[in-house]
């Protein structure tokens, strides 16, 4: 059974005011809490509905019901465990190798599948404007499938950052250069923009290097790339000669 006190801490988690003041977060699946449990992330507790998680301490877990998993889960359609978590101390930036920068990124699913897809191609660093969403909200924890314990993620005054760093920073505009027809380096920044504004006009004037991704369809009328699909691609290209 979950308390009362349980179930309001857990469901104040949803919000972010109420993560930094409790400094917890929560997971919901199998897949992410065992990533969770393997990493240096520090359990706070467990609820689980089935007799698993075998090697958690019984006084870090309980077996609760179905109809109290619901009342702490933020799932449409809860899955069968929800751990609380510790949130770390923020590590220090990893000032080299490609490093992925996001401006004003709000959408929970895009964040989580921006950090799988850095933990897909050996990215270890993202650094994060003020206003990026928060990667502890439940929404972003859930759609990194556990990258999240794999990729550094900061969060800094973006503008004063990039305008202080010796690597070559690059953004991507519609109206930037043929990324198939560029030579990338090794080592740089790049910065993906808001969904729907693009990268903001501060760090556009403080940005050298302006990438595109041609479109290729016959009308040419496709407005934009959403920016999970976008850094994707781009990672890729930096990736490629690397192979």
């Amino acid at each position: 059974m979950v308390s009362k006190n349980q179930i309001k801490l857990i469901t104040s988690l949803q919000q972010k005011k109420y993560r930094i003041a409790n400094q917890l977060f929560f997971a919901e699946g199998v897949k992410v809490i065992q990533e969770l449990l393997q990493s240096n992330f520090e359990l706070e507790h467990l609820y689980t509905t089935q007799h698993d998680f075998d090697t958690v301490l019984d006084s870090k877990k309980s077996l609760i019901h179905e109809n109290d998993l619901k009342k702490i889960s933020a799932l449409t359609t809860p899955n069968s465990c929800l751990a609380v978590f510790k949130i770390p101390e923020e590590k220090p930036i990893i000032a080299s190798g490609l490093i992925i920068a996001l401006d004003d990124v709000r959408d929970p699913g895009n964040i989580g599948t921006i950090l799988r897809l850095c933990d897909w191609f050996g990215v270890k660093q993202v650094i994060c404007s003020k206003e990026t969403v928060d990667i502890y909200n439940p929404k972003v924890v859930q759609a990194t499938m556990g990258s999240i314990t794999r990729v550094n993620v900061n969060y800094v005054d973006l503008p004063e950052y990039i305008s202080q760093t010796e690597l070559p920073v690059f953004g991507t505009f519609m109206d930037g250069e043929n990324i198939y027809k560029t030579n990338l380096p090794k080592e740089a920044i790049v910065v993906m923009g808001n969904e729907a504004n693009g990268i903001s006009e501060t760090i556009e004037e403080i940005t050298k290097n302006r990438l595109s991704i041609p479109r290729f369809g016959d009308l040419q009328q496709a407005e934009s790339l959403n920016v999970a699909t976008a850094t994707g691609i781009i990672l890729s290209e930096f990736k490629r000669n690397l192979a």
